[in-house]
C-alpha cells in the first residue's frame, strides 16, 4: 500500500504545485472555468426540471416517459465512460513517459498496474460524472425524493463507472496484446469516431423530438412502442437503473438488494481479473509500444503535390511551412479523421432545417421564415467557431519544439502568422457558406435574406478565423501531448466567448434594419430619408467591427508571439 500511494504522488503534487504557482492571472483562469461550470450546472439543472415537469404533466405515460429517458441517460454515460476508458488506459498503461521509470524500479507489476488504473479511473470518469450530475438531482427535485435516494444514486453511479472502466482496461490490454500500442491507438480512434458517427445519424434520423408529440403516431400501441430502449438482464445500466428509480419512487417496487449486490461484485470482480490479466499480458504489451512504428510510403506522391500546389502562392519562405503543415495534418490520424466528424456535422445540420414543421407554426411564413434566418446565421457562425477552434486556433501550437526554429529563420513572424491565417480562410469560407446557403435553402427565405446571410456569413468568416489565430497566438501551448487538448484550455474558452459576443453583435445589429425594410415591403410604403441613413450607418457599423475584429487580434497575436520566451 505504501509503495502505491508512493506511485500516484507525482501526480497529486504536480496538480498541488501547479495551483500553488498559478499565480494571480491562474488564479483568475480557476474562477473563471468555475463559473463557467456552475453556469452550465444550473442550465442544465433547470432544462432538466422543465422536461421532467412536463413529463409529470402527461397523464398515463408521464412517469413510463421519465423512467425511460433515464435507461437513456445511463446507457449513453455507460457507453461513454467506455470509449473514455479505453483512451485514458491506452496512454495511461502504455504510453506514458515515465512508465520506463516505473518498470526499471523493484517494484512488481501488480502494484505498477494498480496505481495506472487508478489514474485511468480519474481521468476517465471525472468530467462524464460530474457534468451529468445536474441530471440526476433534477429527477431528485422534481419527485421530492429524500436522502436515501442521493445516497443510493452516488455509490451506483461510482459502481458503473468501476464496472466500465474495468471493461475499458481489459479491452485495451487484449488489443495491445495483439496489436502493438502505437497502431491500437490509430485503430480505436477511427473506429471510435465512426462508431460516433453512426449513432449521431442513427439518433438523429430516428427524430426523437417526435416522442413528444405523439399525434405523430398512428396508434398508443405504435408510440409506446417507440419509446423502448435497450434492455438487457445482462446490461449494468439495467441493474443500477432499476435500483435508482425505485429509490426514486419507493411505491413502485422495495428491495433492490440483488441489484446492488450484483453492481458492486461486477465491479469488484473485474478489478480482480484485470489484475490476474496483468501479469500475464501487460509487460509484452508495453515492450511492443516501445517499437518504432513502420512509416507509410502509400500516396505519398498524392500528399507532395497536394501540398505542393497549395504552398506555390506563398513563396518559398511561407510555403515551406504551410507545405508542412499540410503533410502533418494528413499523416497524422488522430488530425484528418475529425474531417470525417465534420462531415457529419454539416449533414445534420442541414437535415434539421430541412425537417422543420413550418406549416405547423402559429407565426406568420414570412416572419418565421426571417427569424430563423437569422437564428441560422448565429447558429452556422458557432458552429464556425467550434471548428475553428480546434484547427485554426491550434495551428501556432502544432508546431511544438519545432517553432524555434521557426523564429531562428529569416521568415518574419507577420508572414508566418498572416500565411497561416490564408491557409485556413478558404476551406472555413466553404463551410460557412455551405451552411447558410443550403439551410436557408430549405427556409425557402426571401432572395434579400438569402444574399445579406451569405453576405454576412462571408464577412464574419474573416473575422472569427482571424480570431482564432490571433487567441492561438496569445496563448500557445507548444508543450502538449495531444494537440486536441490545446483548444480546451483558457485561451480556447477565451476565443469562443469572443467570437460568440462578436456573432451575436453583428446579428443584433443588423437586425432593427432588416426588420424595417421588411416591414417597408409588407405594408407597401417607401423606406425614408432617415430611414436610409440609419439603416446604411447600421450596415457600416457591422463592417467596422468585422475589420476590427480581423486586424486587432492578429496585431495582439503578433505582439504576444514576439514577447514569448517559452
Amino acid at each position: 500500500m505504501k509503495t502505491l500511494c508512493l506511485l500516484l504522488s507525482p501526480g497529486l503534487i504536480g496538480t498541488k504545485n501547479r495551483l500553488i504557482r498559478s499565480g494571480s492571472s491562474g488564479k483568475k483562469k480557476t474562477i473563471l472555468m468555475g463559473l463557467l461550470g456552475i453556469a452550465f450546472w444550473v442550465g442544465m439543472f433547470l432544462i432538466s426540471c422543465r422536461v421532467l415537469k412536463y413529463f409529470q404533466s402527461i397523464e398515463m405515460i408521464g412517469d413510463l416517459l421519465a423512467r425511460h429517458l433515464l435507461t437513456m441517460l445511463l446507457l449513453t454515460i455507460f457507453s461513454l465512460l467506455i470509449f473514455s476508458s479505453v483512451i485514458s488506459a491506452l496512454s495511461n498503461l502504455y504510453l506514458s513517459d515515465d512508465l520506463e521509470l516505473c518498470l526499471s524500479t523493484p517494484v512488481s507489476i501488480e502494484e505498477i498496474f494498480l496505481s495506472r488504473v487508478i489514474l485511468t479511473f480519474i481521468n476517465s470518469t471525472w468530467m462524464i460524472l460530474i457534468f451529468s450530475m445536474p441530471v440526476f438531482f433534477a429527477y431528485g427535485y422534481v419527485y421530492a425524493s429524500g436522502a436515501g435516494f442521493y445516497f443510493t444514486f452516488l455509490h451506483m453511479i461510482v459502481a458503473m463507472a468501476m464496472i466500465a472502466s474495468g471493461v475499458g482496461i481489459f479491452l485495451t490490454m487484449a488489443l495491445v496484446h495483439i496489436i502493438p500500442a502505437q497502431r491500437t491507438r490509430d485503430i480505436i480512434l477511427l473506429l471510435s469516431i465512426v462508431m460516433v458517427i453512426a449513432l449521431y445519424f442513427l439518433f438523429r434520423f430516428l427524430r426523437p423530438e417526435r416522442l413528444v408529440d405523439p399525434e405523430a403516431f398512428f396508434s398508443v400501441v405504435q408510440y409506446m412502442g417507440a419509446l423502448k430502449a435497450p434492455d438487457s438482464p445482462y446490461l449494468p445500466t439495467r441493474w443500477i437503473g432499476k435500483t435508482i428509480w425505485g429509490s426514486l419512487r419507493p411505491s413502485v417496487g422495495q428491495g433492490y438488494f440483488f441489484e446492488i449486490a450484483l453492481s458492486w461484485t461486477t465491479a469488484l470482480s473485474i478489478m480482480v481479473i484485470n489484475t490476474w490479466m496483468a501479469n500475464l499480458v501487460y509487460f509484452s504489451g508495453f515492450s511492443k509500444s516501445r517499437e518504432a512504428r513502420k512509416r507509410r510510403s502509400g500516396g505519398k506522391r498524392v500528399l507532395a503535390f497536394l501540398a505542393g500546389a497549395c504552398a506555390r502562392p506563398f513563396g518559398d519562405e511561407v510555403g515551406a511551412v504551410i507545405s508542412k503543415d499540410i503533410k502533418v495534418f494528413f499523416r497524422d490520424n488522430t488530425q484528418w479523421t475529425q474531417l470525417l466528424l465534420l462531415g457529419a456535422l454539416v449533414i445534420v445540420y442541414v437535415y434539421n432545417f430541412s425537417v422543420l414543421p413550418l406549416h405547423k407554426s402559429p407565426i406568420p411564413l414570412d416572419f418565421l421564415q426571417n427569424e430563423l434566418a437569422f437564428l441560422n446565421m448565429g447558429l452556422a457562425g458557432f458552429v464556425l467557431s467550434a471548428v475553428c477552434a480546434r484547427f485554426v486556433f491550434t495551428a501556432v501550437s502544432a508546431e511544438g519544439k519545432a517553432y524555434w526554429i521557426i523564429r531562428t529563420s529569416p521568415l518574419n513572424i507577420k508572414r508566418y502568422l498572416w500565411g497561416k491565417y490564408l491557409l485556413f480562410l478558404s476551406p472555413m469560407l466553404l463551410l460557412g457558406e455551405a451552411l447558410v446557403v443550403l439551410t436557408n435553402y430549405y427556409l425557402n427565405v426571401t432572395s434579400f435574406m438569402m444574399v445579406l446571410s451569405a453576405a454576412t456569413m462571408f464577412l464574419l468568416t474573416f473575422s472569427i478565423v482571424s480570431m482564432a489565430m490571433g487567441f492561438g497566438a496569445i496563448y500557445p501551448r507548444f508543450k502538449h501531448e495531444n494537440i486536441a487538448q490545446v483548444s480546451m484550455g483558457f485561451g480556447g474558452l477565451s476565443y469562443m466567448i469572443a467570437s460568440a459576443v462578436l456573432t451575436a453583435v453583428v446579428i443584433l445589429i443588423e437586425a432593427w434594419p432588416v426588420y424595417m425594410i421588411f416591414m417597408a415591403q409588407k405594408k407597401g410604403v417607401e423606406i425614408s430619408m432617415g430611414q436610409w441613413i440609419f439603416i446604411v450607418a447600421s450596415f457600416a457599423l457591422a463592417l467596422a467591427i468585422l475589420a476590427a475584429a480581423v486586424f486587432k487580434p492578429m496585431k495582439k497575436g503578433f505582439e504576444a508571439l514576439e514577447r514569448y520566451e517559452g
